[in-house]
């Protein structure tokens, strides 16, 4: 998208005010207010599983989707008084179901003009302000530009910005005024805040045309504005976590920067924040200008949980002063769908569900991820086949041609599998549940045994004598399964009794030790290669290979052309796990 294309908000439009709300205040001119939040909806629409094939349930019993979560909304709305209430979002909306991708990908909205189901479902529900979340990006900004003038809401992003002008590319902010019978109107204002992780994760989609600033930063030019504007209340919705911490490296401002807004910014009352997936039903931060406390909260992901927060306004000196909040999460497993919302989505939903199921191989032998992140399983090769052949066809009558070509994935899914028989285009996005694009670098023997110890840091060190307890073996200080790569087309061990930094062994490629200045070109997922997770060298190693490929299609596009999955045309044992040298399975 050129960045003429980018709607750049004045300050005269960001005050525009959304229609009035009626509030009732009590005789002693206190009056409370209710603000609803969710985050991280990631394309839930209703409470089913595209993978499965079936309602959406997991170990904790947790439902999911948009139809649960107008059912709450309606719910708070009629004990509230809907005039009292306002219903924000904290961001990734648009990615993260086959849902969500059939109607970026395979019908496109910014081409066919269709209205985005997610649009669809919250225009319906009644969402006040959504705010942009990392993942909004990953379809390109065309897709995102039709989708935010698609949503009868306001879509929220102050920080993130016209790369040439500095200026807002997205609305920075928006009030909301609820009318009070006899008493002056209390006025909501909610700034938006997106990741800056964007300019990482989504490098080809943002660079030259967006920045992403500081949310710290952000929000204390911001903030002063909405107050200025005559706000009674102010609520940030951030896709940031609350740790403080990044998953990146380099310059870019913090990730997960929630509570750092909340302890530095004056003037905030409330932070409704996502990214992190997790749920936290209140908590409270000390702001260290003005010793208020500010309330936190964050309802997990994909529509499990409906954040409530209430604030109790009382009237001084003419003015409503915020002199009480608290905030609770209701689970949406407690009630039933929205039948509105489901007659809503039907066609969209069913269109979905031919399109997965749509068969496109026969499998020899079920195939399961479930060892994947212990184990070099064939359902992980078959990954690792396909981009192999990819790059290794696209190179071919290039400088690169003659150099080995190697493949990096890691354990997206431990339930995938392919079953015996028919395989659906399901079962693929089962198997490789992210929207990455397959790229290709050069490394070094060197760096890839670099590479290779970082991703090894995912396992706790194993005593010469300790039981192998496969629940405590993996995922060491929180490392996602995702964060753990696993690399094809050469041969190594990964020793668990040794310490992080000291684990990789025989390193060879075709029964030869890997030299250090050893040339190599590595297949890598886009995401991996512009920094997410943090592992060295892929950034800026030589790119010889991007064309926007999309693995998860090229999978499919594979499985189709070859119309069979036989492990014996690709599984190859090219690792293991081993203690003191000696294999550990």
């Amino acid at each position: 998208m050129h960045s003429k294309k980018l709607a750049i908000v004045g300050v005269a439009t960001l005050a525009a005010l959304a229609a009035p709300a009626v509030a009732y205040a009590s005789p002693d001119t206190s009056v409370t207010v209710t603000v609803m939040g969710t985050s991280d909806l990631h394309g839930n629409t209703l409470n089913w599983d595209y993978f499965k094939n079936t309602e959406f349930t997991d170990s904790k019993g947790n439902d999911v989707g948009l139809a649960k979560v107008s059912t709450l909304v309606n719910k708070v709305r009629a004990e509230r008084g809907a005039d009292r209430t306002l219903l924000f979002d904290s961001g990734d909306t648009i990615q993260g179901t086959p849902l969500a991708y059939y109607y970026a990908k395979m019908e496109p909205v910014d081409e066919t003009g269709a209205l985005h189901p997610m649009a669809r479902a919250m225009n319906a529900i009644g969402y006040d302000a959504v705010t942009l979340g990392n993942h909004e990006f990953n379809y390109g900004l065309p897709l995102l530009a039709t989708w935010v003038r698609q949503m009868k809401a306001p879509v929220l992003g102050a920080n993130a910005v016209n790369a040439r002008t500095g200026l807002p590319a997205y609305q920075p902010f928006t009030i909301k005024t609820m009318k009070i019978k006899g008493e002056k109107p209390v006025r909501v204002g909610v700034l938006g805040l997106t990741n800056p992780g964007v300019a990482i994760w989504d490098k080809a989609n943002v660079e030259g045309r967006l920045r992403f600033t500081d949310l710290v930063k952000s929000a204390k030019k911001w903030v002063p504005v909405i107050r200025g504007l005559g706000a009674d209340v102010v609520v940030v919705t951030a896709h940031a976590g609350d740790s403080g911490m990044s998953s990146y490296g380099g310059d870019l401002p913090v990730e997960n920067a929630s509570a750092m807004v909340a302890e530095e910014v004056p003037g905030v009352d409330a932070v409704l924040f996502g990214h992190a997936h997790n749920e936290v039903a209140q908590k409270f931060v000390t702001n260290k200008a003005t010793g208020r406390q500010v309330l936190l909260t964050e309802p997990s992901k994909w529509g499990q949980r409906l954040s409530v927060i209430d604030f109790q306004l009382t009237k001084k000196r003419g003015r409503w002063a915020v002199t009480g909040k608290s905030s609770t999460t209701l689970n949406t497993n407690t009630v039933d769908e929205d039948p509105k919302i489901v007659a809503l989505m039907k066609e969209q939903h069913d269109t979905t569900v031919k399109y997965v199921n749509t068969v496109v191989a026969q499998s020899k032998e079920q195939l399961s991820a479930a060892e994947s992140p212990y184990k070099d399983t064939p359902i992980l090769d078959y990954i690792q086949k396909v981009q192999t052949e990819t790059v290794r066809k696209a190179l071919e009558g290039t400088a690169d041609a003659s150099l080995p070509v190697l493949s990096i994935s890691a354990p997206f899914s431990r339930s995938a599998t392919f079953p015996a028989g028919p395989v659906s285009v399901r079962d693929m996005a089962g198997l490789y549940i992210y929207d990455n694009t397959l790229m290709a670098v050069k490394l070094t023997g060197a760096q890839l045994k670099d590479y290779l110890e970082y991703s090894a840091r995912y396992y706790n060190q194993l005593a010469p004598d300790a039981p192998v307890d496969l629940a405590a073996l993996t995922n060491a200080n929180g490392t996602p399964d995702y964060n753990y790569d696993q690399l094809s087309g050469v041969t190594y061990d990964v020793d668990v009794a040794k310490p992080v930094g000291r684990r990789i062994a025989g390193l060879s490629y075709q029964g030869q030790p890997v030299a250090a200045d050893q040339q190599f070109v590595v297949a890598i997922n886009n995401y991996r290669q512009s920094g997410g997770g943090g592992f060295p060298h892929v950034t800026t190693a030589p790119v010889v290979y991007n064309a926007q490929v999309e693995i998860r299609q090229a999978l499919i596009d594979y499985a189709t052309a070859t119309g069979v999955i036989d492990p014996a045309g690709f599984a190859e044992a090219g690792w293991k796990l081993t203690r003191d040298g000696k294999p550990l399975f």
